[in-house]
């Protein structure tokens, strides 16, 4: 059981170094092939959340242990829930951007779906999602083996959903990073149920003016995890703007 945010350096790059978050129930080891395509471009980490009771976290106190673990960082890039554990980060002005890939910053972005977001602990907990339920998150079907880093799979994991889960309308939404000195980016399935592409809409309007907005043809609610190539290609440009500013910053 992990009791304390869990990171892993993948590659050698050099570039800004990127936090990759997942989202409520998923692994950060979905995130290793866009990790992997990024690194010669980026210093990417993976990200674990920490598991059991006391992963009764809303986004701001996970925040804060992500904090602890990793310190100021470059960039996060974030999948669903983790785009509010982003928006914290931000906000706190310890990231110097942010990748939303299928995400929110507030539930209140998923329109009536953000009232029912403390129902994906129960349907953790009793649903025991499985193989079907990665397939429609994917929007594609998902290997057996692969299923954990897209759902939650074990009783731990579980349990620890449930918490996280039932604590997001316990604590006050980050606030608007629209005024704050951050870049961001957003990619979106088309194909994406759990958050669909007219938060897309909602969630840009909340970024500072001129956010970058990209909706991904087939993908569905893990793009990183299906489509690491094109996020890749997509992330790249905005990577890249990052470095720019930070050595000009250097000079």
């Amino acid at each position: 059981m992990r009791a304390e945010v869990q990171l892993t350096e993948v590659g050698r790059g050099e570039g800004p170094r990127v936090l990759l978050l997942p989202g409520l129930g998923a692994r950060g080891s979905g995130f290793r092939a866009l990790a992997g395509v990024l690194s010669s471009v980026a210093r990417p980490v993976l990200v674990e959340y920490p598991e059991g009771e006391h992963a009764a976290l809303g986004a701001g106190a996970l925040a804060r242990q992500v904090l602890r673990a990793a310190g100021p960082m470059d960039a996060v890039v974030a999948s669903s829930f983790g785009g509010m554990v982003a928006a914290h980060l931000a906000a706190a002005g310890v990231v110097r951007g942010v990748a939303f890939l299928g995400s929110f910053t507030r539930t209140a972005h998923l329109g009536p779906r953000g009232l029912l977001i403390g129902m994906m602990g129960p349907i953790a907990l009793w649903g025991r999602p499985g193989v079907v339920a990665a397939g429609l998150a994917a929007w594609r079907p998902v290997p057996f083996a692969r299923v954990p880093e897209v759902v939650p799979t074990t009783a731990l994991e579980r349990r620890s959903t449930w918490h996280r889960a039932l604590a997001i309308h316990g604590e006050a939404p980050p606030p608007e990073l629209r005024r704050l000195d951050v870049s961001c980016v957003c990619i979106q399935g088309d194909r994406d149920m759990l958050v669909p592409p007219s938060t897309l809409t909602k969630l840009g309007e909340s970024l500072p003016p001129g956010t970058p907005r990209h909706l991904l043809r087939g993908a569905g609610h893990v793009p990183y995890f299906t489509h690491p190539e094109a996020c890749a290609e997509l992330l790249g440009p905005w990577l890249a703007g990052l470095s720019f500013a930070r050595s000009v910053s250097a000079a």
